[in-house]
């Protein structure tokens, strides 16, 4: 199934006042390139997490965001620093009789001093790497949804342009078999303006449309042409991530493109070949979006 590299989901859980929440964003990238931002303590997760995510995710710029509350009991301990509250209280004391100043210190005034109070997350780690990956994996789910969604609209904009480069090719194909006779017609009576005879050099005239013939065959270009429009078709029922493939493909019609517009000398066909360029490069700014 296609699908786009950009995409949003997120994932929350809540057990005993803990609350998880993970966001999931990604962009247009050509490798695999993931990025965690999450509380401190939670660090130690940090591979766990990046492993989950590149078992779906095989292309794209990845940002995640972690944010964590603990509003229970349990996973959090207060630390008071008692000795360095003593610390502040004597410093106090010394600046308050040094200004004359009265002392008069109020305990929650001090409880607000620099590392005076803490509160620390328990040394939990398994507690809280299941409780952050149920977060994770909705958000994974959500976001893997929304992708699908999005490529499965890429998919079907690229399947109506990849038809009417189909058809557009198919009415090349009919103008270059008409080509040489064309050019025999124009050549014939071109001679016979400039010599004024009717008495034409059959064997001279066979080699020039035969030089012509060389110069402006695009039959290899058209069945190679014709080759990477089936294969396109075969990419877009492809089950595997396809974008780098698709990408490649878009290139190599394209230069068969431009090779047959170098050679064709006929309007009709010119005129086709803007169509055809027209409709590879469009498709090639949707193919950018597919992981």
């Amino acid at each position: 199934m296609i699908k786009s590299m950009t995409g949003f989901g997120r994932g929350k859980y809540e057990k005993e006042g803990r609350y998880y929440q993970v966001e999931i964003k990604s962009v247009n990238h050509k490798y695999s390139d993931i990025a965690i931002r999450m509380p401190k303590f939670l660090n130690a997760f940090e591979d766990k997490m990046r492993k989950k995510i590149g078992e779906s995710i095989s292309r794209g710029k990845i940002d995640v965001f972690v944010n964590f509350e603990n509003n229970g009991s349990q996973g959090s301990t207060i630390h008071f620093n008692l000795e360095l509250a003593k610390q502040y209280i004597k410093g106090l004391q010394e600046l308050a009789s040094e200004t004359n100043v009265k002392f008069d210190v109020d305990i929650m005034e001090l409880a607000k001093m620099p590392e005076i109070l803490k509160l620390q997350e328990d040394e939990n780690e398994e507690m809280f790497g299941n409780e952050l990956m149920f977060a994770l994996e909705e958000a994974l789910k959500n976001f893997i949804e929304m992708r699908e969604t999005e490529g499965q609209k890429l998919k079907e904009d690229m399947q109506n342009r990849i038809i009417l480069v189909e058809q557009t090719v198919a009415e090349i194909e009919t103008y270059a078999g008409t080509l040489v006779q064309e050019y025999r017609q124009k050549l014939e009576t071109r001679v016979k303006e400039w010599i004024d005879t009717k008495v034409i050099d059959e064997n001279r005239l066979a080699q020039e449309i035969i030089i012509f013939s060389d110069k402006s065959s695009i039959e290899e270009e058209l069945t190679r042409l014709k080759s990477h429009i089936q294969q396109f078709y075969t990419f877009l029922e492809d089950k595997s991530p396809i974008g780098k493939k698709f990408d490649f493909l878009i290139q190599e019609m394209n230069r068969e493109v431009n090779t047959i517009g170098s050679k064709a000398n006929c309007l009709e066909i010119t005129n086709r070949v803007i169509i055809l360029k027209t409709e590879i490069e469009n498709i090639r700014e949707q193919v950018q979006n597919i992981e």
